[in-house]
């Protein structure tokens, strides 16, 4: 597994990472979802009907969630953690919306506890990618963030990866430059080679598009 060490800067990452800005909007939403289901418990109990004493029950179980989802989502692996036990892999623009970019990755799918390798292409949809040029074809070092902590025993073989730039870690152009280098170009060549797949891959349900193990560049094989 091929890690790549950086300092994360905090004040940047908290200001530019969509992941962080992501935990925001889930512990937010959360939050509220508390607070209204709180309100609608109390008015149902309050109304005292035999038809209100179950939904005042499913609210409050649904208030209880939202509660366990507000305060579980700050104590998430931080970002810091993430950066460091995830895995370097390359990733490209593919294409440029109006609202941002998508990006086209190769990562290795397969569970840790299988011992093989699995690799796919996956996409990202990102609204900034601060020190790059949002052009097709742009070099986006980033880390594999994958679901192993969080995936039970009886979860599919292939894990969901998202990926997160380098980029949204760090303003530093020499560590961003030193990440893309550790790269080998043969990756890169085989994410440049295969662009016309992404929209193929962001219609997909997964957004995850396996590619045939015998198909791949010396290297980078089962």
């Amino acid at each position: 597994m091929r890690r790549f060490e950086f300092v994360v800067d905090r004040r940047h990452a908290h200001a530019v990472n969509e992941v962080v800005a992501g935990r925001r909007r889930l512990r937010l939403a959360a939050v509220v979802a508390v607070l209204l289901g709180a309100g609608a418990t109390a008015y149902l109990v309050w109304l005292s009907r035999a038809w209100s004493y179950p939904l005042a029950l499913a609210c409050a179980l649904g208030a209880a969630t939202a509660m366990w989802v507000a305060l579980w989502a700050p104590r998430r692996a931080g970002i810091a953690r993430l950066y460091a036990e995830g895995e370097l892999v390359p990733a490209v623009v593919s294409r440029i919306h109006p609202r941002g970019a998508v990006l086209l990755a190769l990562v290795n799918v397969a569970r840790r506890d299988t011992g093989e390798s699995r690799y796919a292409l996956v996409t990202k949809n990102v609204r900034g990618l601060p020190a790059h040029r949002v052009a097709e074809g742009e070099r986006v070092p980033a880390i594999a963030v994958r679901g192993d902590s969080t995936a039970p025993v009886t979860a599919e073989r292939w894990l969901p990866v998202d990926v997160m730039p380098i980029a949204w870690g760090t303003a530093d152009i020499a560590v961003i430059e030193c990440a893309r280098a550790v790269v080998t170009e043969i990756e890169w060549r085989l994410l440049t080679d295969n662009l016309a797949l992404a929209d193929r891959v962001q219609r997909s349900a997964t957004r995850r598009l396996l590619l045939d193990p015998g198909q791949l560049p010396e290297g980078l094989g089962a």
